[in-house]
């Protein structure tokens, strides 16, 4: 028996997870333009919207099977196009245009940034075999955000985000909260509880108790080097 294609209506709501993917780049160009106007709350909100649609956007395609629907459509490339402006890119201009980073290596650490973010996408290595991210997952605006929460002075901002761009060739796992099936539930929660700590520092304009700055840093921590700690104790264990 001959499976029939899809109707028109089935493709068209397959066709409208791609719109939501493809709604990311719009909001990076909103958070860019916000950027370049130095309204850094207004940026980080426009890239936390994009996160969220990042996040929902693969549940709902596989869902759909839009995959399958509409197969000379890449969701994955659409998706890296948009990631890269949103985790990339925009941040990028945002970290060298801050006034945190040493004036006269501003321009070039935002070149490396975007250089070295556009070779980690199209390393077929990025993922492990346990779904882990290898080296820093080019999560800029991660980097970006911590950058205005903790206000370090320009030659250790501009040594960290260095080191962070070397760290993205390095062979460590970063934690993927989504993926990774060791401790899901576990990674869900520090990760949702962390967005919304970052979420409140942003509302604030960054104005906020030691308190939240500390565990945000922890968190960022775990989600770094969490795989890394775990593999020592269990190695230590082993000794």
């Amino acid at each position: 028996m001959i499976e029939q294609p899809p109707g028109l209506s089935r493709r068209l709501r397959a066709f409208s997870v791609h719109l939501l993917t493809a709604t990311g780049a719009g909001l990076a160009l909103m958070a860019l333009f916000a950027a370049a106007e130095g309204r850094w709350g207004a940026m980080f909100g426009w890239l936390g919207v994009a996160l969220l649609v990042d996040a929902i956007d693969g549940p709902i395609a596989r869902t759909m099977r839009v995959k399958e629907i509409l197969p000379h459509w890449s969701g994955d490339t659409l998706d890296l196009v948009v990631d890269f402006t949103t985790y990339v890119f925009v941040p990028a201009y945002a970290i060298a245009a801050s006034g945190f980073i040493v004036p006269s290596l501003a321009a070039p650490l935002g070149i490396a940034i975007v250089m070295s973010g556009a070779l980690y996408f199209v390393d077929l290595r990025m993922k492990t075999d346990d779904n882990h991210f290898r080296g820093f997952p080019t999560l800029w605006n991660a980097a970006a955000f911590y950058l205005f929460l903790l206000k370090p002075s320009p030659w250790i901002a501009t040594a960290f985000m260095g080191l962070l761009v070397i760290a993205t060739f390095l062979p460590f796992h970063a934690l993927h909260p989504v993926r990774v099936q060791r401790w899901r539930m576990f990674n869900l929660a520090i990760v949702i509880f962390g967005c919304v700590l970052a979420a409140l520092a942003v509302w604030l304009d960054f104005d906020v108790p030691p308190p939240v700055p500390a565990i945000l840093c922890l968190i960022g921590l775990y989600v770094l080097f969490g795989d890394a700690v775990i593999r020592l104790v269990r190695w230590l264990r082993q000794v």
